[in-house]
């Protein structure tokens, strides 16, 4: 992936009233294993940031849910969903002025969905013993998902690449994180299913295409081939992966963006090409798809004037996704966690930007966010910069509750040799360990079709 220094924006985990606060210690539905006893975990030492577990607490529609996320259906259209705004402890002393998030409780009262409503809620089954777990469309009835893309960038991509990363982080992944490219080989692979169903580690897929066959202005009209592939790829999906799995069209594609008419990239040709690649797979049977839209988080791009231009629709995407991340040494992307992911910029007109998390849960009130790629990258000037960013992530996600998922990208060298495994040094390793077993991120995989 070509990758350039971005402005990284992250969201929070909100601290809500402590009279509805939930145990969120693992559930015992998802028997994970990987070395790690992940049952009954403790609050963590006082003190500690790195387990400074932010306090959750549910919806009368979902658990930790606001209601203008809960989990949209497309086979229910007449089905409405409880409007609400999600209620956040805003600051913090740790967040400057430049990473302030905008407080939800100032968005509209009215935040369904538009194109794919709520379902009715089945309380029944959100409020199994108090654990957290995947609901429709796969947003969590509280906490976060974690994963990771493991072995990026090398050749030992894949189950053994997973296996080595839940070792050495000491416990199973929610999400496992691969990419696929143009027309020639269908997924889920073989591999992929398996890491899926492996028994006693259910995990979801989430799985990056990028279309190569032609250009976005081409797919958009029904290019020929780019359409034989998706009609082999539904059938592929409906016969062998039936669950929800995150689907991810071109990531980063503003990257791409040629706003030049005729270009055939334009941000335009990008959300077109999108929507028809969507429509055209459920159309064709792939209904379990869960789209997620992912962004760069890279500033310059964002102010870019086509920018907002990029957005295929709220009934072909399902998650907004941001690829952000952290650098130890001092200048651009550099600082807590707050300030890393959503610093503003102050200015008029394209100068000016709100940061990305406040850019997303005002411009898309209604869709979880993820943090579709993140990580810390190395430097042997500062090594102890990962160990401390890790440290303080857990208390700092109280201010972005928005946030459902993190999927870490794990690689020993990207194409700027940068270095953002989580073991680059013991402190790295032992504070990310800390991070991952928290209780927040406890949450049990439930596939549904």
């Amino acid at each position: 992936m070509n990758r350039r220094p971005r402005r990284f924006r992250l969201v929070q985990i909100a601290a809500v009233p402590t009279a509805l606060v939930l145990s969120v210690a693992t559930t015992l539905a998802w028997a994970w294993t990987g070395g790690v006893d992940q049952i009954g975990l403790p609050a963590g030492v006082l003190g500690d940031p790195t387990v400074s577990v932010p306090v959750l607490s549910p919806t009368a529609e979902q658990p930790g849910i606001p209601d203008a996320l809960a989990p949209a259906r497309r086979s229910s259209p007449s089905a409405s969903s409880a409007a609400s705004s999600a209620s956040s402890s805003a600051a913090s002393s740790a967040a400057s002025t430049s990473s302030a998030v905008v407080a939800e409780t100032e968005l509209p009262a009215t935040l369904a969905p538009q194109g794919r409503m709520a379902p009715v809620a089945d309380t029944t089954q959100q409020r199994r013993g108090g654990h957290c777990y995947t609901g429709w469309n796969l947003v969590p009835t509280c906490g976060v998902l974690w994963g990771v893309a493991p072995g990026a960038h090398t050749e030992s991509r894949g189950a053994s690449a997973l296996a080595r990363f839940e070792r050495k982080t000491g416990r199973h992944q929610a999400i496992y994180h691969a990419y696929h490219g143009g027309t020639r080989q269908l997924f889920p692979t073989e591999q992929e299913i398996a890491i899926a169903h492996q028994p006693g580690k259910r995990r979801i897929l989430f799985l990056n295409w990028k279309p190569e066959s032609a250009s976005w202005a081409k797919i958009a009209k029904g290019d020929r081939r780019t359409d034989a592939f998706l009609d082999r790829l539904a059938v592929h999906i409906k016969k062998t992966f039936p669950e929800q799995f995150f689907f991810a069209v071109h990531h980063e594609g503003e990257n791409d963006v040629r706003e030049r008419a005729g270009s055939g990239y334009t941000a335009k040709d990008y959300a077109a090409m999108y929507r028809h690649v969507v429509k055209r797979l459920r159309a064709k049977g792939a209904t379990n798809i869960v789209t997620v839209l992912v962004h760069m988080a890279y500033v310059p791009h964002a102010q870019k004037s086509w920018f907002n231009s990029m957005y295929p629709g709220d009934d072909v995407v399902d998650w907004i996704g941001l690829d952000t991340y952290a650098y130890s040494d001092p200048g651009y992307g550099h600082g807590q966690f707050s300030q890393v992911f959503n610093r503003k910029l102050e200015g008029k007109g394209q100068r000016s930007w709100p940061g990305f998390y406040n850019w997303a849960i005002t411009r898309h009130r209604s869709k979880p966010l993820m943090i579709a790629e993140w990580g810390v990258w190395s430097s042997k000037r500062n090594p102890s910069y990962k160990a401390d960013f890790y440290r303080r992530l857990g208390s700092e996600l109280r201010k972005f509750p928005r946030i459902k998922a993190m999927v870490q990208f794990e690689t020993p060298s990207n194409q700027k040799g940068q270095d953002s495994r989580v073991d680059s040094t013991p402190a790295a390793l032992s504070a990310y360990r800390k991070l991952g077993n928290l209780p927040l991120f406890q949450v049990a995989v439930t596939p549904r079709r």
